[in-house]
Parts: C-alpha cells; structure tokens; sequence
C-alpha cells in the first residue's frame, strides 16, 4: 500500500481463500465459460449453472429446503425482508445488526423495535408485549457481529421465538466458513437450524467471491424469486465470483477447510491475548451455554473517535492496516480498531502487528494530546468561531 508492504488486518478473507489455487482457477474457468459478466438480472437472462449449482450445494451445506444467491449480501437482507414484511408486522433486531437489515425493514413499512445490543432480556420484555397484535412477529439478528466479534445467544433468542410464534431470521455473514460444522454457521454450531427460520450470508468473505445468499424453506424462496426487488431489479454477480464462490464452498467442506478453520482461529486467541498483554482492552469470547466462541474479529477497544483514528494512522505508518470503526458505526462512545485475522497469517506477521501495537501504545500520551487538540479544533469550528483552512 502506497509503496510499502503492510500486514493486512482489515480484511474478511477469513480462510484466506481469495488467493487459494483451486478457487483462482475455478474463478478462471468461469471466466473463460461465461465471459465477463451474465448483462442482465437473475429472471431474465442473468441465470446460469453456476447460481443454480451453488444454490443447490449452499442448501444442502446449511441443511434447508433451497436456497437463493444475489448479487450482494446487502441485496440479500434488503431484498428478504422488503418482500415478506408489511406495514402490519413488527421486527424486533439486536441495535448492532448489520444496516442491511435496517434498511429492508425501512423499504418494508414495517414497525421497527430495537433492543440493546446482545441484551436478549430486553427482547423477552419486548416480545412479552404482544406487540404485533395485528400483523407478523419477526425477530433478525447477526450470528457474528462485524464491529466487536461477539456471538449471537441463539439459544436463548431461539428459544424466545419458539414461545412467542415470532419468525427467527439470522445474518451469517462473518460466520459462514468460520464456525460450525464443516463452516456452516452459528446456527449450526450451536444446534438450532431447526428453529431458524432463514438464514441470510454472504459469498464475499469467507467463500472469497461476491454475492449474498437466503437460505430456507422452498415455498419462501420461490416467493423472493419473483417478489425480492433487489432480486429482480439488479444484474447478476460476474460468472468468475461465482465459481470462486463455489470452489471456496468446496474447500469449507473439505478436510482442508477444517484445518484452515483451526488455524483461524489459533491465530485469532493468539492475536487476542497479544493485544491483551499490550494493556489495551478487547472484547473477550462469547460465552454461550458451557462454550467460549472465538471468532476471527479482534476489536481493540478506544471509546475515543479522534484518538482512534490517530492509532489508526499510527499503525499504519508502522506497517500495519487494520480497520477503524467510529459511530454511527459503534456507539457515539464505542470508537475501536478492528483487527480481523486470516489462517494464512504467520506468526511473523501476527507479531510484526503486535510489536506496532506495543510501540504505539507506548506513543499514546502525545496521541492523546493531538486527539484534544483536533477535537478542540473542530469544535471551534463547528462553533462558527474560527474558519477552517488548508494547512496546505
């Protein structure tokens, strides 16, 4: 990056796929097959035997009656819950899901109720309330969160559906591949694929190509066939994301997947009690009935945004990408560094990025000290009391 050679922290390629042979060739093969791109939608003429083979093999994997790949994660939640819900329903959603998941219930109608990140108590209370007494009961949540890497208690919030009649709909993004059973989930991983209604992931992390999918029962995917707007209205994925897309699902299944799996997460715990040994504060694994999940999500937690952007640059300069995340990606107090870790990183590479770490936390006083003067800065600014000028 700009020159220099950087330890990539910043990316989901979590098996490290994106650049595995069999996926690059089977990528090429696509390619040389279909051309560049399939110019149209998936109901015209933008459907080929790569959707319908990776469709067929993601069902099967999730264990669920079909499934439907789009052109984007994103379109996959937009396009699900913008085609099942109306006007008369009521979702109830972790406030840390994914915006995806906002904004096709806004396109919707639907009554939105949120409920404080990974407080499933709240969502009892609030489904207690028989707050859709006219229409549908949906609860959607993140089975990996994307900013803190904590778990979903699907337990628990399965369990919660179940005694209200709600309808379970589960966001695998950052999980597919990662956990579970031959990578298939969360769900998956801690047994309640019997009480989730539809699953929604995503080709472009783990399964290193593009696209999104939704997983269920047939009679609700034929439905989004024909009612998913962002199915309908969007051109196809290129032919050459597909088939990666469709060789990474292979490996995931594969004894090679497993043990990339394990070295995943041994470097994710060990990246982990690195930052940990800096002094700096992270977010520990999921506890979830007598298991500690580990996921490939290391958040370093600053709370400052104008301090973390600084640390940011700082281990940049230093060799090392990673990514910030600041409100309203976090809360307005939440700002943290996302370290995300891949199976083919080394432990050169996971120590080069912990010794960054260690010499810029040893920096953090003048960091914080250029933190108050930008933010004194800005608020003058904002203020109207002083112009804003290029330093040039």
């Amino acid at each position: 990056m700009e020159g220099h050679e950087r330890v990539m922290l910043g990316s989901s390629n979590y098996l490290g796929l994106a650049a595995h042979p069999g996926v690059i060739s089977a990528a090429h093969a696509a390619l040389s097959q279909y051309g560049t791109a399939l110019n149209g939608s998936r109901l015209m003429n933008g459907t080929v035997d790569l959707h319908t083979e990776l469709e067929a093999e993601l069902a099967e994997w999730l264990g669920t009656e079909d499934a439907l790949v789009f052109a984007s994660g994103y379109n996959a939640n937009v396009g699900l819950l913008s085609a099942i819900l109306s006007e008369a329903d009521v979702v109830v959603c972790d406030s840390a899901n994914h915006a995806s998941i906002l904004d096709g219930v806004a396109l919707s109608g639907a009554r939105l109720m949120p409920f404080r990140h990974g407080r499933v108590d709240r969502l009892e209370r609030l489904l207690s309330r028989r707050v859709a007494p006219g229409g549908g009961l949906l609860v959607a949540v993140d089975s990996i969160f994307s900013m803190r890497g904590d778990v979903a208690d699907l337990p628990r919030i399965a369990s919660v559906c179940r005694d209200t009649g709600a309808t379970l709909v589960v966001d695998e993004a950052h999980a597919i591949g990662v956990l579970g059973r031959d990578g298939a989930g969360v769900v998956g991983e801690l047994g309640v694929g019997g009480e989730t209604h539809l699953r929604v992931g995503t080709l472009s992390k783990a399964l290193a190509g593009a696209g999104g999918f939704v997983a269920g029962d047939r009679p609700v995917i034929d439905t989004l066939r024909v009612k998913a707007r962002s199915f309908l209205f969007t051109a196809s994925a290129v032919p050459a994301a597909l088939g990666a897309a469709l060789a990474a699902l292979r490996i995931c299944r594969s004894p090679e997947g497993a043990e990339l799996r394990g070295r995943l997460i041994e470097n994710a715990e060990y990246l982990r009690k690195g930052v940990s040994a800096t002094g700096l504060s992270t977010v520990e694994p999921s506890r979830i009935g007598e298991r500690d999940l580990v996921t490939p999500i290391v958040p370093v937690v600053i709370g400052h945004s104008y301090y973390a952007v600084l640390l940011w640059k700082a281990l940049y300069d230093r060799g090392v990408y990673t990514d910030v995340a600041l409100y309203p990606a976090t809360s307005k107090n939440g700002a943290l560094i996302r370290l995300s870790v891949m199976a083919t990183h080394t432990r050169q590479h996971l120590d080069q990025a912990l010794e960054a770490l260690a010499h810029v936390v040893k920096e953090s006083e003048e960091l914080h000290e250029q933190a108050a003067t930008v933010e004194a800065f800005i608020g003058r600014v904002v203020r109207g009391g002083e112009p804003l000028r290029s330093t040039g």
